[in-house]
């Protein structure tokens, strides 16, 4: 089955990864050492517990160098695997395959090292009714990647961009004289989802007065979100949002806000310990 993502180019990816790669000259080191005809088998595993995400982004990679390797996924993305677990068993061209390992496993340890702090987090929120959501705080060019890794650690996306949805911030309210008035603005450009960032309780009824359609309550307390709830009364969803750790988020999220979002998920997440070793066939 073909891995495919709404607007982003595999294709386009992997060429310009490894591209970055081999430079000019190429892989100097394999076309010294290893024979042209040379064949492999390999293993990709984990030498963690994790989530597994980007499996068939890294199979990609050895593909565009070898179309007739043999690959093997032996788990799925998105799969919880204890420590030692084997992810995938590849029999192809050594040169390729040793060209194509680090881009790969570069891939799926970013991307597996997102989805597992995504389950931790996914995990200390279950049971509250809250859904934890992601942001925009993404590496530049790997935004459709990262968010997909939070989806397989089973949170759920934010915006994807500036693009599909209004989120009103404090320098928009600063320039455009008030909560009010830059909500009715958005109404007036025709913008039908119009997040609000609200960091005083005060802010809340001018907001949904004026057409808001969501609240992100900005770095309050628990004591303070749990009132802001109270106070929309269901009338559009609430999102707690700023500085939130796997410490905190239990006590934020049993507030009865509908959302968390968490910036670290993409931001922070350290990369899962994942290798992959070959054999001379």
């Amino acid at each position: 089955m073909t891995f495919t993502l709404n607007t982003f180019d595999l294709a386009a990816f992997v060429a310009a990864t490894l591209a970055e790669d081999l430079g000019d000259a190429g892989d100097i080191t394999s076309a010294a050492v290893i024979p042209a005809d040379a064949r492999f088998t390999g293993v990709m595993d984990s030498r963690d517990a994790i989530i597994v995400a980007g499996l068939p982004i890294a199979e990609a990679f050895f593909r565009a160098l070898d179309p007739e390797v043999k690959i093997e996924l032996l788990v799925e993305d998105g799969q919880k695997v204890v420590a030692g677990t084997d992810l995938m068993r590849l029999e192809g061209n050594g040169r390729a395959m040793l060209t194509a390992e680090r881009s790969a496993l570069n891939t799926v340890q970013h991307l597996s090292g997102i989805a597992t702090m995504t389950r931790a987090y996914v995990d200390r929120i279950l049971g509250t009714g809250a859904i934890l959501l992601d942001t925009r705080k993404t590496i530049p060019g790997l935004r459709v990647l990262e968010k997909y890794a939070t989806r397989m650690g089973g949170a759920t996306n934010h915006r994807m961009g500036l693009w599909d949805a209004a989120m009103i911030k404090d320098n928009h309210v600063a320039v455009a004289g008030g909560v009010g008035e830059a909500v009715r603005r958005a109404k007036a450009a025709g913008i039908e989802r119009i997040i609000v960032e609200v960091d005083s309780t005060d802010q809340i009824e001018p907001a949904l007065a004026a057409g808001a359609t969501h609240l992100l309550l900005d770095n309050m307390a628990p004591p303070m979100l749990r009132g802001a709830v109270t106070l929309v009364g269901g009338r559009a969803p609430t999102e707690a949002s700023g500085g939130v750790t796997l410490d905190t988020i239990r006590a934020i999220a049993e507030t009865g806000v509908t959302y968390v979002s968490v910036g670290r998920l993409t931001q922070s997440a350290p990369a899962a310990d994942i290798g992959l070793d070959f054999a001379a066939l």
